[in-house]
């Protein structure tokens, strides 16, 4: 960290270095306010900066820090010169000059809607390639459900069918006892697309991929929740972007947590 002070013409640094633990972060907020600092820039990089932004934001108070968060492609220091010091120093004569562009940093509520946002986002895509995985296991047994015989294999009928694959089950009737009557009509095809050979391993596979399908489902559902809570204050807002054509429930609320 670089504290850069002006006396008239004349310009000071003061270098120090710091851990990254809560208690050295807390000592680097004093420093800097023992050398009356009032603003503060660092460089976006990575989830790095975000501990530092945290110990030193200390809200709207008189002698709270003004903080920046710099674009690190927009304040390179020149090449052959980089060092941590040399950043640090070069950082402060940019914001000195005003020639750091702010980076759009949300407040702490919309940077937790955030998290869970994209954490929601991890863990669809996790369930996506579960499901995948599933496909791959019933194409190697021959079990060829595709073709638009089962659209969803974690609907009713499809996770029914796995569901009895995994536990044993071969005859193709006992397979459909708990077919969707709206998909009667396929029945035949389903019962030829049945007749493959599911060995031990693919039936232990078959349960392992539901089971983990299962607890990525309550993982979504309980962020749910939480992200319906936190958004609760502005429910009209989210409401009325979900109005707009192709905005999804679930894309109205990470855009109210993009933006904020």
């Amino acid at each position: 960290a670089c504290v850069r002070l002006a006396h008239g013409d004349k310009v000071v640094h003061h270098v120090r270095t710091f851990a990254t633990t809560a208690d050295a972060l807390h000592e680097l907020g004093e420093w800097l306010r023992e050398h009356r600092v009032t603003h503060v820039v660092m460089e976006a990089t990575g989830v790095y900066w975000r501990p530092v932004w945290t110990a030193l934001d200390d809200g709207d108070g008189d002698d709270a820090l003004a903080l920046t968060l710099g674009n690190a492609a927009h304040i390179r220091n020149v090449p052959g010169r980089k060092t941590d010091v040399n950043d640090a120093q070069w950082l402060a004569d940019l914001h000195a000059h005003g020639l750091v562009r702010d980076s759009f940093v949300p407040d702490v509520h919309t940077r937790a809607l955030r998290d869970l946002t994209r954490t929601r986002k991890q863990l669809v895509r996790e369930k996506t390639s579960h499901t995948q995985r599933l496909h791959k296991v019933l194409e190697g047994a021959g079990i060829k459900l595709g073709g638009g015989l089962v659209s969803d294999l974690l609907g009713k009928s499809g996770r029914a069918i796995v569901r009895g694959l995994s536990e044993g089950k071969t005859d193709p009737d006992a397979l459909l006892a708990g077919l969707d009557p709206q998909m009667e009509k396929k029945r035949e095809a389903l019962r030829a697309a049945l007749k493959g050979r599911v060995l031990p391993h693919h039936r232990l596979l078959l349960r392992q991929h539901l089971a983990l399908i299962d607890e990525l489902d309550k993982a979504i559902a309980s962020i749910d929740r939480e992200v319906g809570e936190r958004l609760e204050p502005f429910r009209e807002q989210v409401e009325r972007l979900s109005e707009i054509p192709g905005v999804s429930a679930t894309a109205a609320q990470v855009l109210a947590a993009e933006v904020g």
